[in-house]
């Protein structure tokens, strides 16, 4: 206001206004600013403001072109709606003056173009006053009225460029509003404007013909019913599309259909059109003649979606979308659901017919609401003499039983690879559940899912909708946070453009966050749900659950990198693994001793020592590429004085090794899940600088207040469990096993074994000591995951740097104390 000339005006009202539907303050602040900037009445003879006004909001508006209006809308209607009941209305006085102003300056403009010769130059400011005036029509068509007449010459724009269909398009859209509330409009207007919209519907392109048809529908239905000029435009195109249809009966390859092609694309598109905007099976249309026009439509835009030019089927589904906004019945023809369902769930199906099949729906779903708002709106005007019985709402009725034909084909629709797939079945979705179409609760782990998408727009859409469910459904989000983590994971395996990198459960940007963290989030607040979630996702890595190595990953990452605040979270995760690896450790030993052959007498009591070296052996299935190149350190491991013990033992446990080599494998892989669960504990006790003791002392049945501190987060602490990694870029599962991997699982399984015996942690002695069996502990713990003392880690990578603290920060924490 004060500086009117700054040139970044534009940006900062671009950047503050799209802010319109935020928190309640700042909602009221950008409302008040707008206000006063554009909304406050300018005294008459300050031509000079009036003209900057306008250039300013045109320069909002068409800087904004991209990215839609909606904030316009809403910031008119919040303005327009806040002075309903005043006396004064200033906000109305001013877009008056707006209008009438734009309406002027295009004027001018028009003037200043024919006397120049740089046409093309300023037409972008004309599309920003026109697309200006359409957004006022929008909210308020009265204010349009009396520019009715001026507007219409323009539906004669000679187009040449994008501005030029711009302003046509545009232009359509506000006689669609303005004309039928005209009084008493002249003949002659009316019959220009219906001859002027029947040339561009005949001529111009889809997006043309879409918004004529659409403002012809307004007219002719609500002021002239010239129902004869419709009906002779409808045959025009339905004859030509029989024509076509016989033809190509007769001979599919024919040359002629190849020529026609234009023709029949126009047509296709053109008849549905129609279709969408006037009811042809009205007397009006037809006379009397007993002909069901609409199943004659259905039945000529069926036969062009089986053609085999994709080109043809789109523009047919296109067509098809369009009559079953008419008439939305024809969704429950058994070939129209073939159709749709088939097209969605099939993976060979083309991306374009897809999303056309997910836009279809999209539209037939807007328009309904918009009938419905309508309808709302002139109930409220007669409400007070009807009875309410009478407000039988059928038409929700119907596009909730639609909903439920197709919602598991466009819910499947989330795990395609092509985010434009993805896009259009989560506006679908975010569309029926706000018209309460469904119950929200089938829905809820396809939302998580889609909550982890690369896109930061369907993120937020998703995560919306979980918070709009969980307002209203307490309860269901923890109910089905399981199967949305599964779910999510099914996502990730979608969108992973090379197969052969494992799927990960964090963002790879420098926030690093757990890709459900917004689940985890809105669960943490309710200590119970919260530990249920913890505890099932935990389960999975237990040795029945039989959970495939690369969910585990992903599940471990999210475990490692989820938004804890306090205390108890990480300490109550390790508690549970303590628990788990209890559990599934020893089942793991028991079934892979019961595999060793029985004839050896020295695998019957194995030594201490051959123990820690096949459990290690576990931790190396993964690393049987890691195995090769270090098997310096894997001697390294273990004190000098054992070393040699210890390679006998090895020896004799590869001794008693079966011939078939699946138990292996299986041990290899079952051991995944508990190295996994062994890395998690590392990461979380060295990036909250957990003690041993502390997490030894932790109990979940104390009262919370105990643990409520806040997390003192390490920076720079990384999960990164190397050998499962290895292991499942190496594909081991399904790879041949050589003698160094064989020996390397033999090692794991010893190492395991002294862990297993080690597990209980002995009380520490009262000077500080640490006791013997801890350190036996932390020393299969560091042999387990790969890490020598951490000493030796520091001169390697940065990955294997973080890798070494990960591992060594057992060992290391116990020396310190």
């Amino acid at each position: 206001i004060e500086q009117p000339t700054f040139p970044k005006i534009t940006e900062m009202c671009v950047k503050m206004i799209r802010r319109v539907n935020d928190e309640e303050g700042i909602k009221k602040l950008v409302n008040e600013t707008f206000q006063k900037l554009w909304f406050t009445p300018t005294p008459h003879h300050d031509k000079e403001a009036m003209t900057r006004k306008i250039l300013n909001i045109t320069d909002v508006v068409a800087a904004c072109r991209d990215t839609g209006y909606d904030w316009f809308e809403q910031l008119l209607q919040n303005l327009l709606k806040s002075e309903e009941d005043a006396s004064y209305k200033p906000v109305k006085k001013a877009c008056t003056q707006l209008v009438d102003n734009l309406v002027e300056h295009i004027l001018k403009y028009e003037e200043s173009l024919s006397d120049s010769d740089n046409k093309g130059v300023n037409s972008g400011r004309l599309v920003a006053c026109i697309t200006t005036l359409f957004l006022f029509s929008k909210i308020r068509p009265q204010l349009m009225v009396k520019h009715a007449m001026t507007m219409q010459p323009y539906l004669t724009t000679k187009c040449s460029t994008q501005n030029d269909f711009m302003v046509i398009c545009n232009v359509a859209k506000i006689l669609e509003l303005v004309v039928p509330l005209m009084e008493h409009p002249s003949e002659t207007f009316l019959a220009t404007i219906e001859e002027d919209l029947m040339k561009l519907i005949i001529k111009y392109g889809m997006t043309v013909v879409q918004h004529c048809v659409s403002c012809l529908g307004a007219v002719v239905n609500k002021v002239t019913q010239n129902y004869k000029f419709v009906w002779a435009c409808f045959n025009r195109y339905y004859g030509a599309l029989s024509k076509l249809k016989s033809q190509h009966q007769e001979d599919p390859n024919s040359t002629i259909l190849t020529a026609n092609k234009p023709a029949l694309l126009r047509s296709l598109f053109t008849v549905g059109a129609l279709c969408r905007h006037f009811d042809f099976d009205q007397e009006d249309f037809k006379g009397n003649s007993k002909v069901n026009i609409k199943d004659k439509v259905l039945e000529l835009l069926m036969y062009f979606t089986k053609h085999s030019d994709e080109e043809v089927q789109t523009k047919a589904i296109i067509g098809l979308g369009f009559a079953f906004i008419q008439h939305p019945s024809l969704m429950f023809e058994q070939e129209v659901k073939t159709l749709y369902n088939s097209i969605l769930s099939d993976k060979n199906c083309s991306v374009n017919l897809k999303i056309q099949v997910l836009k279809n729906l999209q539209t037939y779903l807007q328009e309904e609401d918009t009938r419905m708002q309508q309808a709302d709106r002139d109930w409220k005007k007669v409400a007070k003499q009807e009875d309410l019985k009478e407000m039988g709402d059928i038409s929700s009725g119907m596009s909730s039983s639609i909903m439920q034909l197709y919602l598991k084909q466009v819910l499947e629709a989330f795990f395609h690879t092509q985010s434009s797939v993805r896009h259009f079945a989560l506006n679908v979705i975010a569309l029926t559940l706000n018209q309460g179409l469904i119950h929200p609760v089938q829905c809820v782990p396809y939302l998580i899912a889609m909550g982890t998408d690369p896109e930061p727009s369907m993120r937020n859409k998703a995560d919306q909708q979980l918070v709009e469910i969980d307002k209203k459904y307490a309860g269901f989000i923890h109910m089905k946070a399981v199967a949305g983590m599964k779910m999510s994971y099914q996502v990730q395996q979608a969108i992973n453009t090379c197969p052969k990198d494992p799927v990960r459960g964090f963002r790879h940007d420098e926030s690093s966050s757990a890709l459900c963290s917004h689940l985890y989030s809105m669960i943490r607040g309710n200590r119970q749900h919260r530990r249920a979630f913890l505890i099932s996702l935990l389960n999975l890595f237990d040795d029945t659950a039989k959970t495939e190595v690369n969910m585990l990953l992903y599940i471990a990452d999210n475990l490692a990198c989820f938004p804890y605040q306090t205390q108890e979270e990480p300490l109550f995760i390790m508690h549970h693994i303590d628990i788990t690896l209890s559990v599934s450790g020893s089942n793991l030993l028991q079934s892979f001793k019961e595999s060793m052959v029985k004839d050896k007498k020295k695998e019957r009591k194995p030594s201490s020592d051959e123990e820690t070296e096949s459990e290690s052996n576990s931790g190396s299935e993964s690393e049987s590429e890691e195995e090769a190149s270090k098997p310096r350190r894997l001697r390294k491991r273990v004190d000098s004085d054992s070393d040699s013990d210890e390679e006998n033992d090895i020896n004799a446990v590869m001794k008693c090794l079966p011939e078939n080599s699946a138990p292996l494998i299986e041990f290899a892989n079952v051991s995944q899940g508990i190295l996994l669960l062994l890395m998690l504990k590392q990461h979380l006790k060295n990036l909250c600088g957990f003690s041993d003791s502390k997490i030894q002392k932790y109990s979940p049945s104390e009262s919370a207040k105990v643990y409520d501190k806040a997390i003192n987060r390490k920076t720079g602490v990384h999960f990164h469990p190397k050998q499962t990694l290895d292991f499942l870029r190496s594909d081991m599962a399904n790879s041949k096993i050589t003698e160094e991997v064989k020996r390397s699982i033999v090692k794991q399984y010893l190492d395991f074994k002294l862990l297993m015996e080690h597990l209980d942690p002995d009380e520490e002695e009262e000077d500080g000591e640490v006791s013997a069996s801890t350190n036996a502990r932390n020393k299969a713990i560091t042999s387990l995951l790969g890490g020598g003392s951490p000493k030796n880690n520091a001169a390697e990578t940065e990955d294997d740097e973080s890798d070494g603290e990960d591992r060594g920060g057992g060992t290391s924490g116990v020396r310190r104390r």
